[in-house]
Parts: C-alpha cells; structure tokens; sequence
C-alpha cells in the first residue's frame, strides 16, 4: 500500500515492516469526523485489509488529540448521513468488516465518537495523560456508533450506566481499571508503545493470527446485531428532535443548552 500523496488527505497512511499506520488528519479540528475524514479511513482501512503484506494496523491522531467526535459543525448537513449509517457505520470504521488486528493509540483524548473509533478497535494503547468519555448527553446526542453497546458488553451494569448517563470523562488509569486499554504508557509513548504491540503480534503467523481474529469477532457479533438494530431504531427519533438541534448548535455558540425535551 502506497502513501497518500497531496493534496493531503483527511487519513494519511505509511507502513512500517507489516505494520501500517493509519493516522486521523484533521489536527486543527481535533480530528473531528466529517465525510471527507469518513471515506478516507474506510478506504485506508480497507487497502490495508487488500494488502497480504500487512499484518497490523496502528490508528493514531495528528495534533494534540486523538479524535474529539463529530464535527458537530456537519450535524445537520444532508451528507452526515454517511457519516453515522454509511458503509462501515460511523467515519467508515465502527463496525466495517476486518480480518486484521487494529490497534488505537491514544493521546490527549478520545471523546464522543473518538472513544467510539478507540472501542472499535481491537486494542488500546493511551498515554497517562488521555482523557476518555461519551458525553453526548451533554449535546443532546446519544453515543450510538457503538459506544453505548460496547461499553454496556465490557464492564459492569452499574459502571456502564454511570459513565453513560453522566456523560463524564475518565482518565486513563481509571480506563485501564476497567479494561478499555491493553497498555498505559507516559506522555509521548502511545505510538511507541502500539507499535512494540504491533510488531509482537506481526511477527506470529498470519494465518493464525486471522483465525483467532475470526473465532474472536464471531464471539463478539454474536450479540452486536440485536444491538446495532436497538441503535438504528433509536437514533433516528433523536436526531430530528428540537434537542439534537439544540445542543450542537449550543456547542457551536458556546453557551449552555435550552433543553425542550422534545
């Protein structure tokens, strides 16, 4: 898989040995997930999944944060459909067929959609630093993009339900506590660290290491196409309520929401 070349792409990519690096491009937006962000990691991910000669991927951030979500500036644009229910679901990741490991490296932090992508991922490595949550609450906006299903499926009942009614954020050392990351490291490392992982898992033979993806993705889908079905009947209702206007738009102006409850 050859590089991206300019103009710049929202998702650039390189590899190293078997390991490619995908990484968000989209610094000066927080990395934030628009269509461009969308089709560019579905794609990237996808040449990875084409090319034999790669055995891992390491998913990272430009900038100082990993992803911060939606760009909730593209909320009400006709083409964030594709953003949150196009192929692969949202930015082209969430739940997009893969036969491969991917491994997220978290710096400054994974919020709303952000944690989402880290979740979707097959392993997590964060700098002591990161911060973490789903505060779409706070928006008016529900995590649906699997981050509700994925965290209710991980931890207890009672832990889910605090971290997603509450919308807060989390560090790392409490999201280590709860099995979210795989390593935690100091500020800086996370790319480091993730590709030592990387390059541990690349040097095992591919064929079993698609085996045990399989056997392991089977585990897990046997539970996320009731759930998937639970979200797309819920998240339409949201998004066309007063409320979901309400509260990018607040965001957007700075200043608290009006909440209608309607």
């Amino acid at each position: 898989m050859s590089d991206q070349t300019s103009p710049e792409p929202a998702v650039l990519t390189r590899r190293e040995g078997a390991v490619c690096i995908l990484t968000l491009n989209r610094p000066t937006q927080r990395n934030s997930v628009n269509l461009d962000l969308t089709r560019d990691l579905r794609a990237a991910v996808k040449a990875f999944e084409a090319d034999d000669s790669l055995q891992v991927a390491v998913l990272q951030g430009a900038g100082k944060v990993f992803c911060a979500g939606m760009d909730l500036k593209f909320i009400g644009d006709p083409a964030s459909k594709e953003v949150i229910s196009g192929e692969g679901r949202f930015a082209g990741f969430v739940d997009l067929p893969r036969r491969k490991p991917v491994i997220a490296a978290v710096h400054g932090a994974a919020l709303a959609g952000g944690l989402e992508i880290m979740l979707a991922c097959d392993m997590a490595v964060a700098e002591r630093s990161a911060r973490f949550g789903l505060p779409e609450p706070k928006v008016g906006l529900v995590a649906a993009a699997g981050g509700i299903m994925r965290l209710a499926a991980r931890l207890p009942a009672a832990k889910a339900r605090e971290l997603v009614l509450t919308g807060r954020s989390f560090d790392a050392e409490e999201a280590e506590r709860l099995g979210l990351l795989t390593r935690v490291t100091e500020d800086g490392g996370a790319l480091a660290e993730a590709m030592r992982l990387a390059e541990e898992i690349a040097a095992n033979a591919p064929l079993s290491i698609r085996a045990a993806m399989e056997i392991l993705r089977a585990a897990e889908r046997a539970s996320e196409a009731d759930r998937w079905a639970d979200s797309e009947r819920v998240l339409p209702q949201l998004l066309t309520s007063d409320d979901a206007r309400e509260g990018p738009l607040a965001f957007v102006e700075k200043r608290a929401p009006r909440w209608s409850g309607r």
